[in-house]
């Protein structure tokens, strides 16, 4: 009966038989859900946003790197729809889950968007299914949480259905990797479930890449971000060395790059942003909390990184305090508020800590993004200004936070009272008044 189950669903997978179900619609599930459309799958997307899914079915894509041209053209195969109904999922031979995982504000995993969408799973009957799930969470929650969700006497892992953990690797606004370039990891409970999840994933990747377990691919995870989050903080410290001895890190960060082994080139800046590198460490830390450990690298480097808005703003107060000009009815103006040049992705952007504490010290701010209209965040509650070129003539301090490559940096440059330049934007350009961190 076990042979039976796999051999069908491998040949559904190898024939584009099968309907795959995508849970989240998001900067993760989107993609995947064309990926999966595009090489002739039926898919059904679930989201709870009801905007979000009346936009989908009308073509209208909500993720920057998702054309709505994408959406039209699966729509229009009939290979594609999205729905708030989980009900609807009965009809799929697998499904993806693709839902948040922040952090509480105690730094803990707040899990309940897993909860939520594996109880609805359960409940819709997951008897000859493939279950993967791709949110980043900690080692032991494909096993410790989800797997009960489902297992029980006449539903057992492996044999009537299958269960593995595969984390996304989706970097927004990136071109030169994409999803079937990029190697996707995959630990299965079994070998089954190893042998149906690559089977599934091997027609939108090219090299899946099998681990031992579930846990392990948790870990691989959690692994590639807190080794970014931990090198950033490495070299933003750094900075702040290079700072205190009368050094340009920048400088010193490029001769360093010119060896050709044993060193990775890492960049300072006025902190880290976006939904990875700032919170999965946590994740990390979180579990081995439980087992008595304490994760020093990940704290001492969230310490430092987290430090950086204030190093920043420190930098404004002396740039401004040279000009004999208080912070407080200053004019400032921020350029770029994106976690990363060349999208509009605001989630921990550093930008909204700096905005917070120039506006505690009651500094007239205004800001430009091209990719970002508005921000509407807490406490914070601002237009950006149409002509960044004007609007810089008119700042007593601008403020350079992502380096979106459409701006004229000789412009801003030339116009600039005082800049406080936290990107190295201005490197290849010459004004006693950049002030860089």
């Amino acid at each position: 009966m076990t042979n039976q189950i796999k051999n069908s669903l491998i040949e559904k997978f190898h024939n584009r038989n099968a309907a795959i179900g995508i849970i989240g619609l998001g900067y993760v599930g989107l993609p995947l859900a064309v990926a999966f459309a595009n090489v002739g799958f039926k898919v059904l997307g679930v989201d709870v946003d009801e905007q979000k899914v009346s936009g989908l079915n009308a073509g209208i894509s909500h993720v920057e790197d998702i054309e709505n041209a994408a959406i039209t053209h699966i729509i229009d195969q009939g290979l594609f729809r999205a729905t708030t109904n989980y009900a609807d999922l009965n009809i799929v031979d697998a499904i993806s889950i693709c839902v948040p995982t922040p952090l509480r504000k105690t730094k803990d995993p707040d899990l309940s968007y897993i909860i939520s969408a594996t109880n609805s799973i359960a409940q819709v009957g997951i008897e000859g299914k493939l279950i993967v799930l791709e949110s980043t969470t900690y080692p032991g929650t494909t096993e410790e949480l989800v797997l009960p969700s489902f297992a029980n006497e006449t539903n057992q892992v492996g044999k009537t259905f299958f269960l593995a953990f595969s984390p996304e690797r989706i970097d927004p606004g990136r071109t030169d990797h994409n999803m079937w370039t990029t190697p996707k990891v995959i630990g299965g409970i079994t070998q089954n479930c190893n042998d149906i999840v690559h089977a599934l994933y091997s027609t939108v990747v090219n090299t899946p890449v099998i681990v031992s377990s579930p846990s392990t691919a948790e870990m691989v995870k959690l692994l590639e971000n807190t080794f970014r989050a931990v090198n950033i903080g490495l070299v933003n410290e750094v900075a702040l060395m290079c700072d205190r001895l009368g050094l340009n890190v920048w400088e010193v960060i490029d001769a360093a790059a010119t060896k050709p082994y044993g060193f990775m080139k890492f960049t300072p800046g006025p902190g880290l942003g976006g939904h990875c590198i700032p919170i999965d460490p946590h994740y990390l830390s979180w579990k081995l909390k439980t087992l008595n450990y304490n994760a020093r690298f990940i704290a001492l480097a969230d310490e430092i990184n987290r430090s950086m808005p204030e190093y920043v703003v420190d930098k404004v107060t002396k740039a401004l305090n040279a000009d004999k000009k208080a912070i407080h009815g200053s004019k400032i103006l921020i350029i770029g508020v994106a976690y990363k040049p060349n999208v509009g992705d605001l989630r921990e952007s550093p930008a909204l800590d700096i905005i917070h504490l120039l506006q505690n010290l009651g500094a007239e701010l205004s800001y430009h993004d091209p990719y970002v209209s508005s921000i509407s965040y807490d406490s914070i509650s601002l237009e950006a200004t149409k002509n960044p070129y004007t609007a810089v003539k008119d700042a007593d301090c601008v403020i350079i936070v992502t380096n979106h490559a459409i701006y004229d940096w000789s412009k801003i440059q030339d116009t600039s009272a005082c800049i406080v330049d936290t990107r190295n934007a201005l490197k290849n350009e010459t004004m006693t008044r950049v002030i860089s961190i």
